[in-house]
């Protein structure tokens, strides 16, 4: 499989899809801006009125799409350098969305290098949430209550998505050793809330402001994990001791989403995880050709190629928790104990 990766790489080279696509991020950036220019006038404008919810709906939704742009600059897909990819990633991501970079970059690299792999893939090691039968089965009383219906539990639960991500920011960079970016991280994490929660202090009543940020983190959580969820959750985990090419781990643990444009658009390029975990400095607008190339390549080798529609995928993920949620109830009759356990 190694030889596969390598020949795909070259037609992908070939057809000059890993080099840059600077009008196509000019114009993100351009329509990033001007939906912060709508939301501020329409905030001005509104005063105290609850449909300033709606505003606050809408900021959660834009503050989601800065943090895909932040997601691609960390995989050097922005601009031409390191450095300069860098310096945007942590300017939108800390200043503003909120959110720690050099935390991201950490977690984000760790689940390249080992996606679903046990141990190794932070993205399946939650404590609220469990991944493994293994993992499940440690659970009792109350948590195995909760683990048996996680799946059902999982959606809900990302409403607090936002919270949680700014708690993890916060705390990563307050930690004893060294962190990349630490002190310019924290004024900048600081500078974002201060005008923020400053803004809605002093424009809205204190009730108003506060239902305004709690709607706005409800949908920044809930729509940064309903567009990572598809992506691997509910796909084959990787032993711990398993060894697997490169081509292979990349491949039979991600999963595409169908759609086309409009997918990419609200996915931010996440719809196609297959070509962005074999080529993640890839710029969104070539993953759409790169499909094809690696798609063809998994038929003519028979390698499993997952590709679903969103809703499906939802529905997929759901299911796969739960299964595995039973393993907290009796380990004997998990029906996903064999079917997860490898690939």
């Amino acid at each position: 499989m190694t030889r596969a990766y390598s020949e795909v790489a070259r037609e992908v080279r070939a057809a000059g899809l890993l080099g840059r696509a600077r009008w196509f991020y000019v114009l993100v950036g351009a329509g990033l801006l001007a939906g912060f220019v709508v939301l501020a006038a329409a905030f001005v404008a509104l005063g105290s009125s609850w449909w300033q919810l709606a505003v606050a709906a809408g900021l959660g939704v834009l503050l989601t799409q800065c943090a895909f742009l932040a997601h691609e600059a960390s995989h050097r897909a922005v601009l031409q350098g390191g450095p300069a990819n860098d310096r945007l990633g942590r300017f939108v991501a800390t200043f503003v969305v909120g959110t720690s970079y050099a935390w991201w970059m950490n977690k984000h690299s760790r689940h390249h290098a080992n996606p679903n792999q046990v141990g190794k893939d932070p993205d399946i090691s939650f404590e609220a949430i469990v991944f493994t039968p293994e993992a499940a089965q440690r659970h009792s009383g109350l948590r195995a209550t909760f683990t048996r219906r996680q799946g059902y539990l999982f959606f809900p639960l990302l409403l607090l998505e936002g919270v949680n991500l700014h708690v993890q920011s916060v705390r990563s960079l307050l930690v004893r050793g060294p962190v990349a970016g630490r002190a310019l991280e924290l004024g900048l994490i600081v500078a974002h809330f201060a005008l923020y929660l400053g803004a809605l202090v002093w424009f809205l009543p204190p009730g108003l402001a506060l239902a305004f940020l709690g709607v706005q983190l409800a949908v920044f959580g809930l729509y940064m994990g309903a567009a990572f969820a598809p992506n691997h959750k509910g796909m084959p985990i990787v032993g711990a001791d398993e060894r697997l090419d490169f081509f292979s781990k990349q491949v039979r643990t991600s999963r595409n989403i169908a759609g086309g444009w409009w997918a990419t658009a609200l996915l931010g390029g996440l719809n196609y995880q297959v070509e962005h975990h074999l080529f993640p400095s890839m710029p969104r607008p070539h993953l759409a050709r790169t499909r094809l190339l690696v798609r063809a390549h998994c038929r003519s080798l028979g390698v499993p190629y997952t590709e679903t529609t969103l809703m499906q995928s939802y529905g997929i993920v759901v299911r796969y928790l739960n299964e595995v949620g039973l393993a907290a109830r009796d380990p004997w009759t998990c029906p996903t104990l064999d079917r997860f356990r490898g690939v």
